[in-house]
């Protein structure tokens, strides 16, 4: 079975920075695009950045030139380092992985648990 585990948020003052990581783990199965989501309170679940298996990236307008995601196939494994937050990146933040399992063919999407970003002084 596959899941996706990810680590890294925190309470961090405005300017500050953090680096999430979310990583898949299983056997028998291939990564596609990966994507980090976050969901404020009250809000919906939006597209902050995603990166194709290749290594092609996009970014929100809002984060563009902020944050990073990069990739490590080998491991499995999505970053979104975040630079220059602000009160308003605050939030619930997900990663999300188009996966398909060799052993049934199935492809879908996968979440992680989520992991809370808070930035406040």
């Amino acid at each position: 079975q596959v899941q996706l585990v990810e680590s890294g948020g925190g309470l961090v003052q405005p300017g500050g920075s953090l680096r999430l990581s979310c990583s898949a783990s299983g056997r028998g199965f291939y990564i596609y695009d990966m994507d980090w989501y976050r969901q404020a309170p009250g809000k919906q679940r939006d597209l902050v950045a995603g990166i194709t298996a290749g290594g092609s990236t996009n970014y929100a307008d809002s984060v563009k030139g902020r944050f990073t995601i990069s990739r490590d196939n080998t491991k499995k494994t999505v970053y979104l380092q975040m630079n220059s937050l602000r009160p308003e990146d605050t939030a619930v933040y997900y990663c999300n992985a188009d996966i398909l399992v060799l052993n049934t063919m199935r492809r879908a999407d996968y979440w992680g648990q989520g992991t809370q970003v808070t930035v406040s002084s």
